[in-house]
Parts: C-alpha cells; structure tokens; sequence
C-alpha cells in the first residue's frame, strides 16, 4: 500500500466534514438503473455491490465494494458514466460529497492521491483477477477460483472453515465465471457433498483449502 494512514484519514476527513450521511437496508439501490451518480461515496459500514444488465437481462456481477472503499471511482475522476448500479446487499451507511467538492480538494491536496492510488490498484487486482479466472477450462475451475478469490478479500477464519463474510447468490458467483446459474448450483452442490465448502444462506464458507487449491494445480 502506498498511502500512509494520515492520508488515508484526510482524505476521508472531507466526506465527514463537507458530506452527508445516508443509511441504507439491504436490497435499497444506492444508485439506481439509469441514474446519474448525484456524488462520491465513501463506505462507513456495510456491503454495496456494482453490477449491470446484460442484454439478455441478467444482473452481472463487477465489485463488492466493503467499509473504508469508494465509489463510483471511475466517475468521480473521469466524470464518464458506465450505467452501473449500486445496491447494498447489508445494512449500510455511506458519506457523499458532490464530486466537485472530491475533486477540488484532490486538487489542493496531492497526498490524497496516494490513498486513492491504492484503491484503483486493488480494483485493477481484482478485474484482472476476474480474467484470469476465465482461462481455466471447467466451470469447476473457475467456481474454485472465485471462490478463494473471495475468500481471500473477504475471508473470515472461523472453527468450520474459511468463511467468505460477504453474502453471495449463484446468479452473482454465475456472471462472474461465464457459467448459467443452474450450472453453478450443480457445482456448488458437488463440491458440498465432497466436503470441501458449506454454503449456508449465501454465505459460503471453504472447508478444505488445500483440496480446493488442488483443483488448480
């Protein structure tokens, strides 16, 4: 990480100084279908995820944004839309600031940069992450790989296993993998049965790691 933890603070000082505060349930959009971001978010607490609708009218996963993460970032500095939804999928509060106000003080305040730098670093991670997982052949393969994927951004040691603390639905693990829900469902329910995950109210959590990693070898 390049940002020290002082920058990462003033950064964050403007959404609490100059920002209002908005809380949100599970399922309420953030940004709606259609609508044009009305400013910059920065997560207090909770879980927002960022998808789009395919043509065929299926929601496709792109992020799980987590507390201490902005967004749309792209947005806020480009200023170009990319119609993506903003959905909380747990009990939420995030700051918003109009994005003149992020950028003026961007402006005035080159360290800010570095804690933002870092956050366009881990998204970039991710996608390419994302598209790495494309090459393994079977969906069994890139199911695997997802999930440690997950497991490795939002893992959670517990006395069963490496819990993914971020609640996923199949269609969400099935856009990401380029497999149909129904076939992932199959999966997940195979790989149960082998003891190596338990998937419980769509939180999932990985039970045998190093047979899972075995898949990938």
């Amino acid at each position: 990480m390049l940002a020290t933890v002082q920058q990462t603070e003033e950064l964050l000082m403007i959404f609490r100084d100059h920002g209002a505060k908005y809380t949100y349930k599970k399922g309420e959009f953030i940004i709606r279908p259609g609508e044009v971001p009305s400013g910059v978010f920065f997560i207090e607490i909770g879980l927002v995820k960022a998808y789009d609708i395919t043509k065929y009218g299926e929601e496709n996963l792109l992020i799980i944004r987590r507390e201490g993460e902005m967004f749309p970032l792209i947005w806020a500095i480009t200023g170009q839309e990319r119609q993506v939804i903003y959905e909380a999928i747990a009990p939420t509060s995030v700051w918003e600031i109009s994005r003149d106000s992020f950028l003026n003080h961007v402006r005035a305040n080159p360290d800010s940069m570095a804690p933002l730098l870092d956050m366009t670093l881990e998204m970039y991670r991710i996608h390419s992450e994302r598209i790495l997982n494309l090459e393994y052949r079977s969906v069994r393969e890139r199911l695997i790989s997802f999930l440690l994927t997950m497991s490795n951004r939002f893992g959670k040691k517990t006395p069963e296993g490496l819990l993914i603390n971020v609640p996923l639905r199949h269609q969400d693990i099935a856009s990401s993998i380029n497999a149909s829900r129904e076939t992932t469902t199959r999966e997940l329910t195979a790989l149960e049965r082998k003891g190596l995950l338990s998937n419980r109210q769509s939180l999932i959590t990985l039970v045998d790691l190093n047979r899972l990693h075995g898949y990938l070898q």
